[in-house]
């Protein structure tokens, strides 16, 4: 915030209630919360600059790089999660149907021999050792028919549902770590957040700018009001919202402005004062709002003599 060279010392008692002020601006300043050089600056003083128009840009090499690495990291998390998602490759599913078949095939064998045993051992042709070598065969043959299917069936799942919830976690991560480095590198260019001037520039191309160091003050024009100093004898009399007329050196015409702010504690009058009559009193800050199109042709610390409208 600006404050004048001029200051304020408060109305007079004459009956016109003149008041001395000055036109009070609050500055915008624009900075990145991240530090580097300064690599472009896109506005200089005087300027008009619409809301979202481009203020100045710092090197933002290492954020870029930043980003690009998250950016990697998140393609290499999701890569992990569909991996584990799809179970093993096609021509490993087929080796394992394979398997099944070949376990299918010795289970009918197997069947056919313990038949042809069963037959022989009626006559007692065969040793009751080899009709329950038979049998032992038989049955091994057609756990290992389920014992292939089994991992066929394992082998289509992918990994475990836990390795898979802790996969996509690292993923979510990684892609919130890609949002961040890409936020990163967007602030090291700065735009304008409102229709506004551009007061001043305060670094030039090429400097070292801190982190967090405004590069650029801008006045929007909702951001120009008076200011000026009342005493306890008219504080009372002034209310929010209530019309006031003013005029400033050089200009014939009369001007309007809407009383948008009256302090509540008094204070002294500054050292350097307009009035002639007073020198040391309490008085009441008040200021007042203006027009846009009037707020555009003041400048933050011209002196100004208010009149309030009864």
């Amino acid at each position: 915030m600006l404050f004048g060279s001029f200051l304020a010392g408060g109305c007079g008692k004459n009956a016109t209630t003149i008041c001395q002020g000055y036109v009070e601006g609050e500055f915008v300043y624009v900075a990145s919360p991240f530090g580097g050089q300064l690599q472009s600056l896109a506005v200089k003083r005087g300027d008009s600059v619409q809301m979202g128009a481009q203020l100045f840009t710092l090197d933002s090499s290492e954020e870029r790089a930043l980003a690009e690495k998250a950016a990697a990291l998140e393609f290499q998390a999701k890569s992990n999660v569909a991996d584990l998602s799809k179970g093993e490759r096609p021509s490993e599913l087929l080796a394992r149907e394979s398997k099944i078949e070949q376990a299918k095939a010795s289970e009918n064998f197997a069947a056919l021999e313990l038949e042809r045993g069963t037959r022989l051992r009626k006559t007692d042709s065969i040793a009751i050792r080899d009709y329950d070598s038979y049998t032992y065969d038989e049955k091994r043959n057609k756990f290992l028919v389920l014992q292939a299917q089994a991992e066929l069936a394992t082998a289509k799942l992918g990994g475990r549902l836990d390795a898979i919830a802790a996969a996509e976690a690292f993923s979510r991560a990684a892609a919130a770590e890609l949002q961040a480095a890409i936020w990163r590198a967007a602030q090291k260019t700065q735009a304008s957040p409102k229709n506004a001037l551009v007061y001043d520039t305060l670094y030039r191309e090429g400097e070292w700018v801190p982190a967090g160091r405004p590069v650029v003050a801008l006045l929007p024009p909702e951001n120009v009001k008076l200011r000026f100093f009342v005493s306890e004898t008219i504080v009372n009399k002034l209310s929010i919202g209530q019309k006031i007329k003013f005029s400033v050196s050089g200009r014939n015409e009369e001007l309007k402005a809407v009383l948008s702010y009256v302090k509540n504690s008094p204070e002294f009058t500054p050292p350097v004062i307009y009035s002639r009559e007073v020198r040391s009193k309490l008085v009441f800050m008040v200021e007042a709002a203006l027009a846009p199109e009037i707020a555009r042709t003041l400048h933050p610390g011209q002196p100004i003599d208010v009149e309030l409208v009864p």
